[in-house]
């Protein structure tokens, strides 16, 4: 089958993209009514086409299942013909504009929006928008909510369907928050909206309709694990056995690898996956791949991440450097074990990006002399970290001193054979 062409170098008129809320036609402005009347083809979800009166004469074309690999085709089908498309509310916001954009180019659009969902509710609720966190679990799993979960936070989560409001009540439940408020503001902006709430321990109602919004009041469970936004968390938030880059040289583990949005990391060693895990919660963009060759542990750094949040988290089961081939290019890369496996550093410093950073972190002494050679060839910053914990004594109290950590990290400079000195501080 020969590829399609892009719909849009073609296309003599461009894309009108119209926001449509649960109030329908009447809710529309002249400009989005206009362009509706006058498009050739229209296209849209069932229930948003439904919406049109007989006036809106195109042909009616609904999304399929699943809707974005359909997008090129469906434009390139209708190229040269006069196309609206019909969006929930805003079409920029969590929308069906964003994939029409990276398929046509703004040029390409002409987008009407109408009040968003988050928007509606937030006038409802008397909240600020801006100081409202939105968590959509459209086309997206449920743990990812568990990565806002703050004390006093107000949350609104997009949901999916109507079974969306007992799911985010379990979760809430289960991550130590079940005394948070619960809002459920169903068809806002429609004659038909509506509005159940309760607590989300003790929820109960049914499944409402489908098109519904949760707002979340968190508040914690007594004696409920708290997790901070920097990295660091408690031990106690992984499961673990033993393979776990504790929370101190966690912290100062992240803070060298100082993740940025969008970026990608290769936690080579996972254990238990602390250190991807809290890579991917500094940011909602940021990506990660975990490598273990234990498949029990990789399992377990499946269920951390699930726990904490950012289910996302790509585990790769298989030793390295074997199962680094194929990975996308890293922007970081973490090494929390094996260093002494044939190849495997030299493998992650070719796979890095020009730029990129490498972080690796050992207790033997083995290791360590790899270390010391790798920073005499290229630079970077070798440090030792070490923590005590106070601890009793008899009837005293004195410190019991963790095993040091040697690390080596260091920016790779355009040109990998030759020494970058970034972050020499020597």
């Amino acid at each position: 089958m020969s590829p399609v062409p892009p719909p849009a170098a073609a296309s003599s008129h461009p894309v009108f993209v119209v926001g449509i809320g649960a109030d329908g036609w009447p809710g529309l402005s002249g400009a989005a009514r206009e362009a509706l009347v006058a498009a050739e083809v229209l296209i849209g979800g069932g229930r948003q086409l439904d919406l049109l009166p007989p006036e809106c004469a195109g042909a009616r074309v609904a999304w399929p299942s699943p809707l974005r690999p359909a997008v090129p085709r469906l434009l390139a089908e209708h190229r040269g013909r006069r196309i609206a498309v019909l969006a929930s509310g805003d079409p920029m916001f969590y929308g069906i504009g964003r994939a029409l954009a990276q398929e046509l180019g703004p040029e390409g659009l002409r987008v009407v929006p109408h009040p968003s969902s988050v928007s509606y509710a937030c006038a409802r609720l008397g909240w600020p928008l801006e100081d409202t966190e939105v968590v959509t679990l459209v086309g997206r799993p449920a743990a990812r909510l568990a990565a806002s979960l703050y004390p006093g936070r107000r949350l609104l989560v997009l949901s999916a369907d109507a079974s969306t409001p007992a799911e985010v009540a379990a979760l809430l439940t289960d991550r130590g928050f079940g005394p948070s408020r619960l809002r459920v503001l169903e068809q806002l902006g429609g004659e038909d909206e509506g509005c159940a709430e309760g607590i989300a321990q003790e929820w109960a109602h049914p499944p409402g309709d489908r098109l519904n919004v949760v707002a979340v009041e968190c508040l914690p469970s007594a004696g409920a694990l708290r997790l901070g936004t920097v990295p660091g968390l408690p031990d106690a938030a992984y499961e673990h056995d033993g393979q776990l880059t504790k929370r101190h040289i966690r912290a100062a583990t992240l803070g060298t690898l100082a993740p940025a949005p969008g970026e990608l990391l290769w936690d080579v060693g996972g254990g238990s996956g602390s250190i991807a895990i809290e890579w991917l919660r500094a940011h909602p963009s940021c990506r990660a791949v975990s490598v273990e060759r234990d498949a029990v542990r990789a399992e377990r750094i499946t269920r951390n991440a699930e726990r904490l949040g950012v289910p996302g988290l790509r585990v790769v089961t298989g030793p390295a450097p074997a199962s680094l081939a194929g990975l996308p290019v890293p922007d970081a890369v973490f090494i929390g074990g094996g260093l002494t496996a044939p190849g495997l550093l030299d493998a992650c410093w070719e796979a890095l990006r020009p730029g990129g950073r490498l972080v690796a972190n050992t207790v033997t002494l083995e290791s360590e002399a790899l270390l010391a050679g790798r920073h005499a060839a290229y630079g970077g910053e070798l440090v030792r970290l070490a923590v005590a914990h106070a601890v009793p004594v008899g009837g005293f109290t004195g410190w019991r001193q963790a095993m040091p950590v040697t690390q080596w990290s260091v920016v790779k400079s355009p040109e990998s054979g030759v020494r970058s000195d970034k972050g020499d501080r020597s």
